[in-house]
């Protein structure tokens, strides 16, 4: 039983009282604050009551403590959020701290909160004890339960009026099973699936009633039936709009999938106020029928209007594009009929040379020449006009129409510039399983060094280089297909996701860059315990450049039929792919080096001279050239093969903790993907769920990957121009070079990730 407390009157304000200046600082701030909020004379209510510092749940096994703490009343005092807690270990100051107190009435009454949270869940004879400790500052609060044994579902009859159902979707709806506790909201929530799909069937006022629920206290069992009850098939009646003055009644009425006449379904009045809210035009919409037991639903739809311009600037940071800043102007309703005009522009790389390996950035031009350093490091941008007309014909169709302008850079590999126009029509499948069919024409160039024309293209000299960075046209067909069955858009726990594409460009689509390319992705996830989750990642894809494309792009003789446009390569590596590497950091690369260096008297072996380097026959692997002195660039592979395993737990209130397992392999030209570059890396992070999503900190690690990769190096010709050459020899090269000592070969197999955003 509670222990009852005297009355006592006292007068009391917690400050911090030490020798610490700034603690000391907030001890006086605390003292003049409540004195000029007025908290010394308190409230007589806080004064008699004490204050509880601790609340124990003792003997819970089959209930969920959370749920159980938020069906009673009595709380403990806590420390407001993360961000106050440094705060809270030195000041109980009301700003950081919430003070709890002990209400007897409201204590006496969770005792019988307790017990009926355990009878809805089929523990009908649970006890609860309870323990008071005083303290000089508060009080500690024990609940004892006793969960006892639980009452158990011995049979289930479910008696079906009509065909409309069958036995076995009866089955997979009912979320109350024999053999199981005899759990009232799982009984509840089986009629409420079954009372839906009759909704979805056509009828709208079939009902589902629990005939009798029969318990045996003796053994513990309960008998359970059920009747389904169809009624009468529904249809869709008189539709009538209210609110409508700026925008027209013919715009409202496209946007229903209800329709006067026919079949009045669950989905499509769903569907048909998510398109109402999806539009943007209202702030409120809302779909009424009138409850009549009628087979004809009349429908009124009463819909608030919204403000039709909207402007939004946005701003972020990662550690590879810096800072990134965005602006964006909507025009909902653009010339009528819901049509939508979104104009938006995007500047990145903003402070780039100032931050560039400084901080948490990554240094993402170590590997390049002080000229190109300063190519990569200019702003990014990006702009685009986007018009949007929904309802197309059909409420689940819309269509876009798209021109555009980007500067894009893929760090140490390449700068995309590229403008044009594209045109989408998708349809909407199902709730979230969009599908798009969309034509984008492209004026592109790229921006690469040499190196990357050399080794990707199979094209060397420079001239022919030349021709290949003009601008080209880049012109896929392309077919997406998404489906969405998570339960959570931010911290999905149950559901899965898939995503396809493939895409066609040819001399037909009037591009110069030709190839096919198929993507395809699946994501699974699994709630483990309370709150915790497994999620899995499997991805996967492969191009192919088609052999016109040689002589498209000004390039006669592509014997390995390998030019593909850089974007469209696959690479692996990165915050969102396989963590125990940094960005694109995975897959097929080609190690640049000073020919200098490979010239250099004092290394043993062969040595290398003008000569050799001409003819390829220089040999890269000296046995004193460290690799440190080779700088590995990627250059994507044509096929990907990519795989994650996660387990995400909680750790305390928004903090939550990870650990994961990445892989991939990444095929270059023919070469199968057994025989591609791969890599298995462990890692773990944490994370703080904010309401826009995982602020994420990974660390992944890497193992000792050694790889024979190609080797390019320049050289002058007689006539002084600069020739790159590609070495017949490959250098055996490791990222993880030991020659730095022990720390140095450790930090360098770990690989840092700050993003928002859970990685899949």
């Amino acid at each position: 039983m509670p222990e009852r407390f005297p009355d006592q009157r006292h007068l009391s304000l917690s400050c911090p009282v030490t020798a610490s200046p700034i603690v000391a600082l907030l001890g006086a701030v605390c003292l003049l604050v409540g004195i000029s909020a007025g908290t010394l004379p308190a409230q007589d209510d806080e004064l008699e009551r004490p204050e509880v510092l601790k609340l124990v749940f003792e003997g819970v096994d089959k209930a969920n403590k959370g749920e159980l703490q938020r069906s009673i009343a009595t709380e403990e005092s806590h420390c407001k959020n993360l961000l106050a807690k440094p705060f809270c270990l030195f000041t109980k100051w009301k700003i950081f701290y919430d003070r709890h107190y002990l209400e007897e009435t409201e204590f006496r009454r969770d005792v019988l909160r307790i017990r009926v949270f355990y009878w809805k869940r089929g523990y009908r004879e649970a006890e609860v004890d309870t323990v008071v400790q005083r303290g000089d500052k508060g009080v500690r609060i024990t609940f004892k339960i006793d969960e006892g044994r639980p009452t158990r579902v011995s049979s289930i009859v479910v008696r079906r009026a009509g065909d409309v159902l069958t036995n076995r979707e009866v089955g997979n709806l009912m979320r109350i099973r024999a053999g199981e506790p005899l759990d009232l909201f799982a009984l509840d929530s089986s009629k409420v699936l079954l009372r839906d799909r009759l909704f979805e069937r056509g009828y709208a006022d079939g009902d589902v009633i629990v005939d009798t629920v029969v318990v045996d206290d003796s053994l513990k069992t309960a008998a359970i039936q059920m009747t389904v009850l169809p009624k009468w098939r529904t249809t869709v009646g008189k539709i009538t709009i209210k609110g409508d003055s700026n925008i027209s009644e013919r715009t409202i009425r496209n946007s229903l999938v209800l329709k006067e006449g026919r079949v009045y379904r669950r989905s499509d009045l769903l569907q048909s106020q998510r398109n109402l809210y999806e539009s943007n035009l209202f702030r409120q919409a809302t779909i009424v029928i009138p409850p009549k037991g009628d087979s004809t639903k009349e429908i009124e739809v009463s819909v608030r209007e919204a403000p039709l311009r909207e402007m939004r600037t946005s701003g972020g940071f990662n550690t590879v594009d810096f800072i990134q800043l965005e602006q964006r102007f909507t025009r909902y309703n653009f010339l009528g009929g819901a049509r939508r005009l979104d104009l938006r522009g995007v500047v990145g790389n903003i402070l780039a040379p100032q931050l560039n390996g400084a901080l948490i950035f990554k240094n993402v031009t170590r590997s390049l020449t002080p000229s190109e350093e300063d190519v990569f490091l200019r702003p990014t941008w990006s702009a685009s006009a986007d018009f949007t007309q929904p309802w197309f014909r059909d409420p689940r169709n819309s269509i876009g129409l798209s021109i555009f302008g980007h500067r894009r850079s893929a760090p140490d590999i390449f700068i995309d510039r590229g403008y044009g126009l594209s045109a989408t029509f998708t349809r909407l499948m199902a709730y979230r399983a969009p599908a798009s069919l969309n034509y984008r024409f492209e004026v592109t160039k790229v921006e690469a060094g040499d190196v990357y024309y050399c080794q990707n293209f199979g094209v060397c000299e420079l001239n022919t280089i030349g021709a290949l960075r003009r601008s080209q046209h880049l012109s896929p067909l392309s077919l997406s297909v998404f489906t969405d069955r998570t339960n959570d858009l931010f911290y999905p726990t149950s559901g899965y996701i898939l995503r396809g594409d493939a895409e066609h460009a040819s001399a037909f689509t009037l591009s110069d860059f030709r190839y096919n390319r198929v993507f395809g992705e699946a994501n699974k996830y699994w709630a483990v315990g309370k709150r915790g989750a497994i999620a899995t990642r499997l991805r996967s894809g492969f191009v192919r450049a088609l052999e016109s494309t040689s002589l498209a792009v000004g390039e006669a003789d592509d014997p390995r039929g390998s030019i593909l446009h850089p974007r469209k390569r696959f690479y692996a590596g990165g915050s969102q792919s396989v963590r125990g590497f940094g960005e694109n950091q995975l897959g097929p690369r080609v190690l640049t080096v000073d020919p200098s260096r490979l010239k250099d008297d004092d290394l043993e072996g062969p040595e290398c001279t003008d000569a050799t380097i001409i003819d390829g026959s220089c040999n890269p692997n000296a046995a004193d050239l460290p690799s440190s002195e080779f700088q590995p660039r990627p250059t994507g592979g044509t096929s990907l093969l990519e795989g994650s395993v996660e387990y995400r737990f909680p750790l305390w209130d928004k903090i939550g903790g990870a650990v994961f397992v990445d892989a991939a392999v990444v095929g270059e030209g023919s070469t199968t993907l057994v025989k591609g570059t791969g890599a298995i890396t462990p890692g773990f992070g944490f994370r703080y769920y904010s309401s826009a999503g995982a602020i994420r900190v990974d660390l992944g690690f890497r193992p000792k990957l050694t790889e024979d990769l190609p080797v390019v190096t320049q050289i002058i010709r007689e006539d002084g121009e600069i020739e790159i050459r590609a070495l017949d020899a490959r250098r055996r090269y490791s990222p993880v070079d030991a020659t730095g000592g022990f720390l140095s070969e450790v930090t360098n197999r770990l690989a840092l990730h700050l993003s928002i955003g859970q990685a899949f």
